[in-house]
């Protein structure tokens, strides 16, 4: 019996609600056609994309933490590894991705009583270029930025790595999803 046979059967005998279950039952539990997906953060046809170069990016800030660089490229390669099947290599490639650290920057934000300030931001920003040799329509040159704001009185050397490696992480799924990601 097929299941048109069957939901036809169920219309005559059941009431709409236990009809409108018994379809989906059915659906569930029926060979046929079942989508499947797979959320690995990137939008790449394979078939045409095989390697990516991913360049140093220098600090070009007014304000230097020289850590700063090795920990943001390293994020980057990892997202680009983790989440691709995308060989990086040096030179030739389907895919580029270029940039520098343009900003590094700390404000005052919340001013209290005594007119100091009570919270400070470190704000980060990185400009990208990102190439698609393939098709240069998909191609990116964009700044990023991200902040963390933490209490004044802390001193920044005491809070600074760990501010860095949140904001890197953000940035970096700000890029990702700007061009590999293609959202």
């Amino acid at each position: 019996m097929t299941q048109r046979k069957i939901l036809s059967m169920l219309r005559k005998y059941l009431p709409k609600p236990a009809l409108c279950l018994a379809s989906a039952v059915m659906l569930l539990f029926s060979p046929g056609c079942i989508p499947s997906y797979k959320f690995n953060g990137s939008a790449i046809n394979y078939d045409v994309y095989k390697t990516i170069d991913i360049s140093d990016f220098p600090i070009r800030a007014a304000l230097v933490y020289p850590p700063l660089q090795q920990v943001f490229e390293n994020k980057l390669l990892d997202a680009v590894t983790r989440q691709t099947r995308l060989q990086e290599i040096d030179g030739n490639s389907d895919l580029e991705m270029t940039g520098e650290i343009t900003g590094y920057s700390l404000s005052p934000q919340s001013v209290g009583t005594d007119a100091y300030a009570t919270e400070t931001r470190l704000t980060i920003t990185v400009r990208v270029k990102y190439t698609d040799n393939k098709n240069p329509a998909n191609d990116v040159d964009q700044s990023f930025s991200a902040y963390r704001q933490f209490s004044s009185s802390l001193m920044l050397t005491d809070v600074q790595d760990d501010l860095c490696e949140e904001i890197c992480t953000e940035l970096v799924d700000l890029i990702f999803n700007a061009t590999l990601g293609n959202w």
